[in-house]
């Protein structure tokens, strides 16, 4: 993130060039924002209207939640960030409820309807919805984050806001939390200083006022890949890839599903492999799940298969090097090896991808499961940031998967049961698949085109049927 400048006026902090690409890239067909789903248990008298107050108590440490995008006149320079003097919390953070019975499906597809609708520019880029009416007692908190608003040093995430890092409470969401501090907004930069700060900066970089009165999307692409340090993996990975089904502009419209499976599944078919000499871990098995529910998929939809068939996937990792969390992730291409009709030489495939592409420094689960607070979220919105930034020639199919914390989380006295991604979708694809392990399961969300796939719950079971046809066929 570009530090805050001040010429004898007030602070201007510019957003970057990748920021700015999210937002030239997005139309109403391809929101370029990131969502999570979190699921809790409803305690007796917990008062989820409370919510709202524990995200209050906690905006003092996160300024860029009340600031809004202002453009520089003449497009001299890319926009800045200006507190939203106008700020109003009760619009970013909604109640909503189901009707009776609350179901998996009435869930999904409230999801998918509030996350394909664009936020308000006029406003900070992010929306929080409280949803009520779960069936067994829950309630889900399902957030929106623009992906210009993901600071790649701080690594910003909503979701983040309303889990306790120290432990159940007894009381309510926000009775163990200090009242929110009084807040007024700094005065926004009026249109000369603006115009001025914009002049100053390209005096003293040129090229830069160029580059950014002839930007244009590819421009911006270009930018957002540099930002990202990923020049020479594109490199490798530019190349026209073969036809897909996913490989469609997607509409306004949106499907989401999602999957639990049990972590020890996934450790057990590790265990048996590692026994056979093989070294995978279970990043690899995740990805070797989806290559096999892909494949059962294509089949379901009567396409031929060849044994050739591959989907170029990229899958965000972490890295132990840079600024900031932010810089730390880097794209990961690989072929899924969909043709494979062997679920444990699918597997192998895989793990042999993953590490002719992974360097010493790539962090292991466990290290990233520790990071300090409620990580998993921030790193599939940057992962996310990862793919967003990318050409739509370059994957078929954006895979990000997040170790969480293997202990229970809680908001207040409500017990954080599941955490499932919504990752956006890029223009020309057609899905995105997010997952998270978390306490000893592993939540997939899979975000779907409509149009494209109404078939997205097919795939989903899928993805626990792959799951078991790879366990079987680790004990043979």
């Amino acid at each position: 993130m570009v530090a805050p400048v001040c010429h004898d006026g007030p602070v201007v902090d510019r957003l970057t060039a990748l920021d700015v690409s999210f937002l030239t890239l997005e139309d109403r067909h391809t929101p370029m924002h990131v969502g999570q789903v979190l699921v809790f248990s409803r305690p007796q008298g917990f008062d989820t209207s409370a919510i709202a107050a524990r995200i209050a108590a906690r905006l003092e440490d996160n300024p860029r939640l009340r600031q809004r995008v202002r453009s520089v006149p003449g497009r001299l320079a890319n926009p800045v960030w200006v507190d939203d003097e106008h700020f109003d919390l009760s619009y970013h953070v909604r109640r909503s409820a189901l009707p009776s019975p609350g179901s998996e499906e009435q869930l999904t597809e409230f999801v998918a309807r509030v996350n394909a609708r664009l936020l308000d520019r006029s406003r900070p880029l992010w929306e929080v919805y409280v949803v009520d009416g779960l069936s067994a007692e829950r309630f889900a908190i399902v957030t929106k984050t623009h992906q210009s608003v993901i600071d790649e040093v701080t690594a910003l995430d909503i979701a983040g806001l309303v889990i306790d890092n120290d432990g159940p409470s007894s009381d309510g969401p926000a009775s163990d939390l200090p009242a929110p501090k009084p807040w007024s907004p700094r005065p926004a930069p009026g249109q000369t200083a603006l115009v001025g700060q914009a002049v100053r900066d390209a005096l003293r970089s040129p090229g830069a006022l160029a580059g950014t009165v002839r930007r244009g999307l590819a421009d911006l692409g270009d930018n957002g890949r540099r930002a990202l340090g990923v020049t020479t993996t594109l490199a490798r990975a530019w190349r026209p890839g073969p036809s897909t089904p996913l490989a469609v502009d997607p509409g306004a419209a949106r499907r989401f599903a999602i999957v639990d499976t049990d972590l020890e599944g996934y450790r057990l078919v590790r265990r048996r492999l590692a026994d056979l000499g093989a070294d995978v871990d279970v990043n690899d098995i995740a990805l070797a799940t989806i290559t096999g529910a892909l494949r059962a998929w294509m089949e379901t939809r009567g396409q031929f298969v060849r044994s050739s068939t591959v989907m170029r996937a990229v899958v965000p990792v972490t890295v132990a090097h840079g600024v900031g969390l932010g810089a730390a992730v880097q794209p990961v291409f690989i072929e899924l090896p969909i043709g494979e009709n062997s679920p444990s030489v699918r597997l192998l495939h895989v793990a042999h991808a993953m590490r002719m592409h992974l360097g010493a420094d790539t962090l292991s689960a466990t290290r990233i499961a520790g990071l300090s607070g409620f990580s998993a979220p921030t790193l599939h919105s940057l992962g996310a940031r990862v793919g967003g930034a990318l050409g739509r020639r370059l994957f078929d199919l954006a895979i990000t998967n997040v170790p969480g914390p293997q202990r229970e989380l809680h908001c207040g006295a409500a017990v954080l049961q599941a955490t499932y991604p919504v990752p956006p979708l890029a223009p020309g694809h057609a899905l995105a698949i997010g997952l998270t392990s978390y306490n000893g399961r592993v939540h997939y969300g899979l975000f779907a085109d409509r149009a494209a796939m109404p078939d997205l719950e097919v795939l989903a079971d899928q993805i626990r049927d792959a799951l078991e046809e790879l366990i079987t066929s680790a004990a043979e």
